[in-house]
């Protein structure tokens, strides 16, 4: 499976990486939004692990950006968040094409199956 984690936290992104390679699978890692955004518009991945909460472009700029040029459905996007996000907007990222939405402080086993759940939808 080729995911893409996009998070600002590089503590967060350098261990899913960890976990998802030596789980077998080929890992792309964007530290900030803008970046992460790129990534998305320029290839397609099995699962992309998207912060919500990141300074100046967050996940859900890049959601409403992949959105609005219509490359929402090519991505199957796992949002994690740690509450910061009503869960009004997080309904609004499941209208926009959000696949999942997991809480943080999440088991890595969990984060693994709900990747390769979805990656087979």
């Amino acid at each position: 499976m080729k995911v893409c984690i996009i998070d600002d936290n590089t503590s967060i992104t350098g261990m899913f990486s960890k976990l998802l390679k030596m789980e077998g699978h080929e890992v792309v890692v964007a530290n900030g939004g803008r970046a992460g955004l790129s990534l998305l518009e320029n290839d397609i991945f099995d699962a992309t692990i998207l912060d919500v909460s990141m300074p100046e472009f967050s996940g859900i700029d890049v959601v409403i950006a992949l959105k609005e040029s219509g490359r929402i459905n090519e991505q199957k996007i796992v949002i994690l968040t740690a509450s910061s996000v009503s869960n009004e907007e997080l309904d609004t990222l499941k209208e926009k094409g959000v696949k999942e939405i997991l809480k943080k402080p999440l088991q890595l086993d969990t984060l693994v199956s709900t990747l390769e759940a979805i990656s087979k939808s």
